[in-house]
């Protein structure tokens, strides 16, 4: 069942019981009304007609009676229907109207009158309403509270039943109506007010089947339930296609983050397997001779061997930055302490004059860094810089590289200075992706592309940040900020 039919039911169903208790209430108000009205005017003509009732003793049968006569003036009412019984006699006095159409009303059993003296009780007398006032007449000469008679005065309540009858047909024709009036009524706005909702099930089920996350709900009503409820899954929505965007992303660089590390490594790996191959050739030309190998062959197998280290080498360091990085990706945290920075720095600038280089190597003012003292790693801190010190030295062919040192506001900065091949603005925000390489061909200059993505690691674990400056075929500075303190010395 549909919540719009349940609603609409619900509604009816309140509506219907409504409806029939103001039916029922109005119906019992206005017949209570009504023969309250006919009920005092009954009683009042009745206790009038009871007062001159003529009451005589006779002779019979069964010795002295009381004999009960309606008055003259009673027996020509054309008000009310007028009736004497005597008990003892079995005996009726009529009033005319009864007389002239031969009708006689009801006597009731003796038994009516224990416990009470009058009592109404409307019944059909030829085939008409009406309503009976009995009352009970009582010998007040030999035994007091004795049933002697019983008056009875009746009234016709026909056209009130028919009115009665009219009301509640009334009643029932005009609750249909408005029940099935207000049903349809509440279907329309039923299906006007749930209308979002069927908008939200299509926006849903079009997420569900992926072609398209960028499908809103259209809704001009109030701010209401509904409305609320709209913004509330609009606003998820485009929570779901954010995230489903990044997921998009990230599995995009996931793959290109395998590709690759997969071309990276099978690179060193083809030069390896050649020379391989190479040096199990010359070992089968020579192993069943008595000649030695000439110096061209030992030259060609030394360098052979020479490219298989070299390669090893690349593969190993290629391995390490791989590692280094699933570390990162895993949320590994660094072992931490209080460094003094000068030291640290000290040790970088004495152990990269022994880097390969073509460029001068320069080191500038370190005052900056006397008495500052960092929180972190030593050994991922002298990674840090020696990434920037190598990328330097690579890029940089002829000129210097320089390192000096800043301080600002409880920070200190180590500042790498190259008078190299640059980069393009453009390249700039993405030099810190994995396997990124600035340089246009990729063999141009040695490397995997993921020093500076470790060293973001790096600085971002020790809550610093990196400044770069560039300029294509002018050099670039990069400036490594790090949060330090400045100990008070006495």
């Amino acid at each position: 069942m549909s919540l719009r039919l349940r609603l609409t039911l619900w509604y009816s169903g309140i509506l219907a019981a409504t409806m029939l208790v103001f039916g029922i209430g109005l119906y019992f108000f206005l017949n209570y009304f009504l023969y309250d009205g006919v009920k005092d005017e009954l009683s009042q003509e009745a206790q009038i007609t009871y007062s001159r009732v003529q009451k005589s003793v006779a002779l019979s049968l069964k010795g002295l009676v009381v004999d009960l006569e309606l008055e003259n003036r009673d027996l020509y009412s054309n008000n009310l229907l007028l009736q004497l019984y005597n008990v003892k006699l079995k005996s009726l006095d009529r009033s005319v109207v009864l007389q002239l159409n031969e009708i006689s009303l009801p006597v009731p059993p003796v038994e009516k009158f224990k416990g009470t003296t009058a009592y109404f009780e409307k019944t059909k007398v030829a085939g008409q309403d009406i309503l009976i006032y009995y009352m009970g007449i009582y010998d007040s000469f030999n035994q007091p509270n004795e049933l002697i008679g019983i008056l009875e005065a009746a009234f016709p309540i026909g056209h009130y039943e028919t009115t009665l009858l009219k009301l509640r047909y009334a009643l029932m024709l005009w609750a249909i109506v408005t029940i099935v009036l207000a049903a349809s009524f509440g279907w329309f706005m039923s299906r006007k007010a749930l209308k979002p909702i069927d908008q939200v099930i299509e926006a849903a089920n079009q997420i569900e089947s992926g072609d398209d996350l960028e499908k809103r709900i259209l809704y001009e009503g109030p701010r209401d339930e509904i409305g609320r409820l709209t913004d509330t899954i609009n606003g998820m929505l485009s929570r779901i296609q954010v995230t489903y965007s990044e997921l998009e992303e990230a599995y995009r660089a996931q793959r290109r983050f395998v590709s690759d590390a997969s071309h990276e490594l099978r690179t060193p790996l083809t030069t390896i397997r050649g020379n391989v191959d190479l040096l199990e050739k010359m070992w089968k030309s020579t192993s069943g001779s008595t000649e030695l190998a000439t110096p061209d062959q030992m030259q060609i197998s030394l360098e052979a061997m020479q490219d298989i280290a070299g390669e090893a080498q690349r593969m190993s360091r290629l391995v390490n930055d791989l590692l280094a990085l699933a570390r990162a990706d895993a949320g590994v945290e660094m072992d931490k302490t209080q460094l003094p920075v000068l030291s640290l720095v000290q040790e970088v600038v004495r152990r990269s004059q022994f880097l390969t280089r073509t460029a001068e190597w320069q080191v500038g003012d370190l005052s900056a860094l006397e008495d500052a003292v960092v929180y972190g790693n030593r050994d991922y801190l002298q990674q840090l810089l020696f990434i920037f010190i190598e990328n330097a030295f690579k890029y940089t062919k002829e000129g210097y590289v320089k390192l000096d040192a800043l301080r600002s506001d409880g920070l200190v900065g180590i500042r790498i200075e190259d008078s190299g091949i640059g980069m393009n603005k453009e390249d700039v925000p993405h030099i810190f992706d994995r396997f990124y390489r600035a340089d246009l061909s990729r063999g141009q200059t040695s490397g995997t592309g993921l020093g500076l993505s470790i060293a973001k690691w790096i600085i971002d674990e020790h809550g610093g940040s990196i400044e770069v400056k560039t300029r294509k075929d002018e050099g670039t500075t990069f400036i490594v900020w790090i949060p330090a303190s400045f100990p008070l010395t006495v």
